[in-house]
């Protein structure tokens, strides 16, 4: 509200209804007339403070279906950021206007959403009332709009592609991001990006990149004859402001991730429920134990049940030796990332009674401790689920005579796990005894054979302490409890835990990949998860031509997802031809090209991610039942979320948390913003943070 339209007191009310005191009633008229008067030229301060509007934490969604908007809201729902869909397909769709988009709180003019997702810029039609509404709203309250994907126009802010720009497939196209870019919602950028290229003969993006007219900031942009033209930029025109978008994407393509976190800062004025990383943990399990070998001539592996025609006994086995040990301590080192080893102590000891009663490895191993990080993974790694019955292939649950089900009892389950967290510390190595992964995650249901848990499990995990077992994100991508404990999915790496060469990772690949017409299972055939390669991989080249590039492709995009979920492997990959390696060195060099280093890689613990997915989950639950309440009144946030809910919270650096008595640096610093998951502090019932516009 304006001042001018403030009204003041009347002053013969108030001279009416003063109370008599020892002021004389003259004075008092006068006192009271001045006031009066300067209530007319300068107003209150409530009043004043009342102009500011709220503006509420909440994105609005506009969604015509296309997969640009599909993206954008992929990425608020993945880093916690509250929004509100609107299906443009819905015939009972409400209907933008006045009254949707805003009202008034206590006395203050508030805007329901902090910023708006539009497919495109005129999605209502240029000459309909929601589109006059919603930019009168956007103008009002200075509410940023992302068109989601449109083409180089006036409209927009930019050149017709035919005046100097650029209209077709950017498949290959190495992009840059300019210099407002790094200075702005792009700055965790380290400069370029290059378009998805994954199959010549597939178009995989197209976009329109424009020359900038006056009022448009590109913020990324590709080389055409002559200059540059942009493919995103902020248009600012008639008192509003539209970040455009130029190029068609999806979700799952790289110049989108990449850009996603910049798109919603922009989107959010970099102050926003929701929080987001980029994580990468790699779990190498079977440490100190010995892995079967890909038999190339049966094609399968010899120890396991349906490896019909060998004798029953895994032979040659793939172990890593002390070179190989020494090998991954000084990759860590020059590569600055830190591994996470999933030991079998009992195996290591096994190995050494039958070699001698000398185990170099392990010493190896052992001394260089300190250099990894350790977890629990059974001290001879069985099978902890029910107990098998290996007479049939596909194998089965065994039962008693009343037809119940065998299970490994809770005393071997606890065992198995106490053994080998006592054998570690014995051996000077810090482990977490909240932490573990069962042998092929068992003791967990393992469909078909398994439907439910082990009902022992359970149990023996409470018996020792522990908080957070590990599943397989293939079977189990959500997380679940199990007693007091809870898992944490990993993703399994396309890289065999039965290999110890290129050779030997290509033609197994081969086999699960190709058509029984050319020498293959035909498990591709008959799964309609699957695909079958066009042909077989040559297996002297093929591992590093095909299988690296895609498996790193792969584990980039859980990376850049805010994916905290670990990757897991086998110790086999860091033996013989040490496998593993090429894959983390593509995904590291492509991360580090990429990004900048205000935005590093982190590097998560098992019970880190546990905690984090957990905190996920209590956050999604609570705004799904419209439990949080958050909203920003000039330089002031208020965050108000259920007792027990820690909400995730990202501003601008310099933001300050207000304390019981005075105020704290917030967060902590990622991409060049700062963010936290946060709660009240002591007898605080909100979070309340000051930004430093404030």
């Amino acid at each position: 509200m304006e001042s001018g339209r403030i009204r003041a007191p009347r002053t013969a009310h108030h001279a009416r209804t003063a109370p008599r005191t020892g002021t004389p009633r003259g004075a008092r008229v006068a006192v009271l007339a001045a006031a009066a008067l300067l209530a007319t030229v300068v107003p209150s301060a409530q009043a004043v403070a009342a102009t500011v509007p709220r503006i509420d934490l909440t994105v609005l969604v506009v969604d015509d279906g296309g997969s640009a908007v599909e993206a954008i809201t992929a990425e608020l729902k993945g880093s916690g950021v509250p929004y509100r869909r609107i299906d443009l397909d819905d015939p009972n769709r409400p209907v933008l206007d006045a009254a949707f988009l805003s009202d008034t709180v206590d006395g203050r003019p508030r805007a329901k959403y902090q910023g708006v997702v539009l497919p495109h810029e005129s999605a209502f039609g240029p000459d309909s009332a929601e589109h006059t509404a919603l930019q009168a709203y956007e103008r009002t309250f200075g509410i940023p709009q992302v068109d989601a994907y449109t083409w180089s126009h006036p409209g927009v802010g930019l050149d017709y592609t035919d005046q100097g720009g650029y209209s077709g497939v950017l498949d290959g196209a190495t992009a840059g991001v300019t210099a407002a870019g790094k200075a702005g919602p792009f700055r965790y950028l380290a400069g370029s990006l290059t378009f998805e290229d994954n199959d010549p003969a597939i178009a995989e993006s197209y976009g329109y990149a424009g020359r900038p007219r006056a009022g448009y900031t590109s913020y990324v942009d590709i080389p055409v004859e002559g200059g540059r033209a942009s493919l995103v930029g902020e248009y600012a025109a008639d008192g509003r402001r539209e970040l455009v978008v130029t190029f068609a994407y999806n979700q799952y393509q790289r110049q989108f991730r990449s850009l996603a976190r910049g798109i919603v800062e922009w989107l959010t004025q970099g102050v926003h429920l929701g929080q987001s990383r980029n994580y990468l943990s790699v779990h190498v399990d079977d440490v100190f134990a010995p892995d079967a070998r890909w038999d190339t001539t049966l094609n399968c592996t010899p120890g396991d049940f349906d490896c019909v025609g060998d004798d029953g006994e895994g032979v040659n086995p793939i172990r890593m030796t002390v070179a190989d040990a020494q090998y991954a301590a000084a990759w860590q080192k020059a590569s600055g990332f830190t591994l996470d080893m999933v030991y079998n102590g009992g195996q290591g000891e096994q190995w050494k009674t039958e070699h001698g009663g000398t185990d170099p490895l392990t010493d190896r191993l052992v001394a260089d401790r300190a250099q990894y990080r350790w977890i629990n993974h059974t001290y001879t790694h069985p099978f902890l689920g029910c107990v098998q019955d290996n007479t049939v292939v596909p194998w089965q649950c065994a039962k008693d005579t009343a037809g119940k089900t065998l299970w490994v009892s809770r005393s071997e389950l606890s065992a198995q796990i106490r053994d080998n967290h006592n054998w570690a510390v014995g051996k000077g190595i810090s482990v977490d005894r909240g932490e573990l992964v069962t042998g092929e995650h068992s003791g967990l249901k393992t469909l078909p054979q398994q439907p439910v848990d082990n009902p022992n499990l359970a149990g023996a995990l409470a018996d020792n302490g522990v908080k957070w077992t590990a599943s397989d994100n293939s079977r189990e991508p959500q997380q679940r409890a199990v007693g007091a404990a809870k898992t944490v999915p990993r993703h399994p790496m396309n890289v065999y835990y039965n290999v110890g060469t290129a050779a030997e990772m290509a033609d197994e690949y081969n086999w699960i990949y190709t058509s029984r017409a050319d020498g293959g299972s035909g498990i591709c055939e008959s799964n309609p998860a699957s695909t079958c390669l066009p042909a077989p991989l040559d297996t002297a080249t093929g591992y590093a031509d095909r299988i690296v590039p895609q498996e790193a492709r792969t584990a980039l995009s859980h990376v850049l997802g805010n994916d905290p979920r670990p990757h897991y492997v086998h110790q086999s990959n860091l033996a013989e031809e040490r496998l593993l390696y090429p894959v983390l060195d593509r995904v590291l060099a492509d991360y580090r090209a990429l990004f900048a280093a205000n935005t590093p890689l982190v590097n998560p613990a098992q019970r880190d991610v546990g905690t984090e997915l957990s905190r996920r989950t209590a956050w999604d639950q609570a705004l799904a039942a419209g439990k949080v309440t958050a909203y920003r009144i000039g330089g002031t946030v208020t965050v108000k979320a259920p007792a027990g809910v820690t909400a995730p919270v990202t501003a601008p650096e310099g933001t300050r948390k207000r304390l019981l008595l005075g105020s704290a640096v917030f967060g902590s610093p990622y991409a060049g913003t700062r963010s936290a998951w946060t709660a009240p502090e002591l007898l605080q019932s909100t979070v309340t943070l000051t930004l430093p516009t404030a």
